[in-house]
Order: C-alpha cells, then structure tokens, then sequence
C-alpha cells in the first residue's frame, strides 16, 4: 500500500496547497476509510482563506468533512464493522461528557473534534476514524445498492438542514423565507416543502442561483438590487410577513432587516455563522418581545439528523442531484477548489 497520498490541506500561516500527505496508520481501535465521494463545503473554503480558531501555529491538516466511503481495513479491537462496509461519516465528535454530548448533539459540544477542522478530513484517497467517533457511533451504514456516492457525500450538508428546519418548527401551512440560493439555501428550501410549508420565498442577488431554486421547489425570488425586498415580501404574505425565515448567507445586515419582516409568533434561524471580526448585531428586543418572536441559531447536524436525512434522500423526498454543479476526480483536487472558490452554482463534489 502507498505511503503517500494527494490531498488538499491547510497549514497554519501557510495556507491552502494540494500535496503529497502521509498514508494513514491504523491502530487497534480506529478504521481506514477509503474515500469514495466528498464534497467541497464553504466552510472548506473559509478555512483554505482564514484558517481556523482550532488550529494552532504549525498545524497541518487535510480538509474535507462532507464525505462517505467504503471501510478499507479495521483494527484488531474493533467489532462493529468489517471491510467492505460502505459508510457515510458524521463529522463532529464531543467530549461525551456534556449536556450537549449526554443528548446525541455532539454538533454543540464545546470540546469538539472535527474531521477537516482539527484532524484530518476527507480530501484524500484514504481518512482515518478515530475510536473517538466509532463510539459516538459516527460512521452511518449506507446500503451498498441504494444511494450513489455522489450523493452520498452530500448527508452531512443535508443533516445541518434536518437540524435548522426541526428547529424553526416548519410545518403545514406556514410561508418561509429564505435569504440566499446557494447549495444550502437550495437543501432548505427542499426540505421546507418536505415539512409543508405552503409558500417559500428567496431573496438572492445572483440571477442563475434565482433560477435555479425555483427549479427546487421555490415559489418567487427577490433580487435585492430591484426593489425593496421588504414589501415585495409583504406583498406575497398577506401584509403579515413570513412565518418563518431563514437566514442562509453571512450578512450581518440582514439580520435586524429578517427580524423585523416576521409574523407575529414568527420563527428566525441564523442558519449561517457570521465572520470572524464582525461587530456584534442590533437587534429589535421590543419587536421580539410585542410580536412573540423566536431567534435561534443552529449549527452542523447530529448522528441521528444525519439517519434522517439517509432516509429523506433513500426515499427520493430530496432530491441531492439537483445540488451538484460539478463532479472532478479526487486526482484533479486543485482544480475542483477552483471551481468551489470561483462561486459555483452548487455543490463541488469529488469521487473516486
């Protein structure tokens, strides 16, 4: 077996650069996982720019968190999966610890580990899986026959989506807004149908991704450069506002513009994380307070989000075709980060 393999990394004070990695070493309670799809997520790209708050001077680390594979060897302790086995990977594993670990969100846990964060992800040919997440139950059977790895790959985005819907509490007959159209936006705007909701709106400046998300399942794009988005969204919701909105796009400005737009009892998820360094946001207090507004913010997808969205994809209720933009062979990893950072329409995917 190779000693070296391609990969995309990321080296504190250095940056982003494909090379030459070591092959994994397997010890007795960890997996080889060779990599059969991933995915370039923004996050992804965040860090090839920025870096990463979890990394410290000197590290290196291959990127990578959205991907599935097919077991390639086990330790001699381990029992739960045998070679062969094909599996999609949750990538945050807690301390086990905390509250948020004790209930199967290890997705909050404040003393994470992440593949493609802190350790390596899944931006090679081969990825190594701890004992840490073999017992969180990290790696998610996949029938062999039944979902394409190209797909596949696209469950964890799919599973932070499962999380931000269950949360605003989408359900029959609300209208939801949804401030951007990229891949993300086009996975909540599937998902809201999914849950029932009888109108979804988007607001996003691009015309191809406002094209695109009305090809998934939306009912009216807004472009925030023709006209006041406020009343236009009024307009489609009987002069009450949205039930919900969804903010999937890191604009600190939208923020008090998507508060103030709600229906009374009106539900705000922060799908999206803001960036480093960005002054914190006023908000309205007194239209939360006389409206009986909700404002939650959620981030990643659980264990038991990412089973959900398995079944929501097996079952063909979301349809993670629409998502992709573009396929390259993990052999070609810089020219697929080209791609993702030339802002693609969708998702970036990468196979074997």
């Amino acid at each position: 077996m190779e000693t070296q393999v391609l990969g995309a990394t990321y080296e504190v004070d250095k940056g982003f650069a494909v090379r030459d990695v070591p092959m994994p070493v397997v010890g007795p309670d960890d997996i080889l996982l060779r990599v059969t799809a991933a995915a370039i997520c923004a996050t992804d790209l965040k860090i090839m720019r920025h870096g990463h708050r979890r990394l410290s001077k000197g590290r290196t680390i291959v990127l990578g968190h959205e991907f599935v594979g097919v077991v390639e060897d086990v330790g001699a302790r381990v029992k739960k999966f045998a070679r062969g086995a094909r599996v999609g990977v949750v990538p945050n594993a807690g301390c086990g610890n905390c509250l948020a670990c004790r209930r199967n969100q290890a997705n909050y846990c404040l003393d994470y580990t992440a593949f493609g964060i802190d350790r390596d992800g899944g931006h090679a040919p081969y990825a190594l899986i701890p004992a840490q997440f073999l017992a969180q139950n990290n790696l998610i059977p996949i029938d062999p026959d039944g979902l394409p790895d190209e797909q596949a790959c696209l469950l964890e985005p799919l599973s932070c989506v499962v999380n931000c819907v269950r949360q605003v509490r989408v359900g029959a007959g609300d209208s939801v807004l949804v401030y951007g159209a990229g891949p993300m936006g086009m996975l909540i705007v599937m998902l809201c149908r999914v849950a029932g909701a009888s109108k979804v709106l988007v607001v996003e400046p691009l015309a191809q991704r406002r094209r695109q998300i009305l090809d998934v399942g939306a009912d009216e794009t807004f472009d925030p450069a023709g006209g006041d988005v406020a009343t236009q969204v009024r307009d489609h919701t009987g002069g009450q506002g949205p039930d919900v909105i969804i903010l999937a796009c890191p604009a600190p400005e939208l923020q008090p513009q998507a508060l103030n737009l709600l229906a009374p009892f009106g539900r705000l998820c922060l799908f999206a994380g803001l960036a480093k360094g960005t002054p914190p946001v006023g908000l309205d207090t007194n239209a939360i307070h006389y409206r009986n507004l909700t404002v939650t913010g959620t981030t990643g997808g659980s264990a038991d989000d990412y089973r959900y969205a398995l079944q929501l994809a097996a079952d063909g209720r979301v349809d993670l075709r629409r998502v992709i933009a573009a396929r390259f062979p993990l052999s070609q990893l810089e020219e697929a980060y080209k791609a993702a950072s030339g802002g693609a329409a969708g998702k970036v995917v990468l196979f074997a």
